[in-house]
């Protein structure tokens, strides 16, 4: 439980350095039928941006937690990148995607947190 907080913790400073935004934090540990611990959500205001994000996502949680995602999907078009850790599912949108797909709602019944964005 302990490795996976850090890596929490690791993957949204990884969001933050390319300025992702809106980051909510769904908490799925009392969800019947979940597929991992948490869903980190986020967005990007452009395809470059996503990806920006993605990949610093996934240099901070490797040189900083030693850890590789195990799938890696929408990196073609970059307008929804989910980067599976298998307890963490990364949700990186362009506001668009994210606005269509509304997964917050989808998980309504999940404990969502707020990220306040840097500045």
């Amino acid at each position: 439980m302990e490795q996976t907080q850090r890596l929490l913790e690791t993957i949204i400073e990884g969001i933050q350095e390319k300025k992702g935004s809106k980051i909510v934090v769904a908490d799925l540990h009392q969800i019947d039928g979940n597929i991992c611990q948490y869903f980190v959500i986020c967005q990007g205001n452009s395809p470059m941006q996503v990806e920006a994000i993605a990949e610093s996502v996934g240099d901070y949680a490797r040189e900083k937690n030693g850890e590789k995602p195990a799938h890696v999907v929408g990196l073609e078009n970059a307008q929804w990148v989910a980067i599976d850790y298998t307890d963490i599912m990364v949700h990186i949108f362009v506001p668009d995607m994210r606005e269509y797909y509304d997964l917050e709602n989808l998980w309504q019944d999940a404990k969502l947190k707020e990220i306040p964005d840097l500045d």
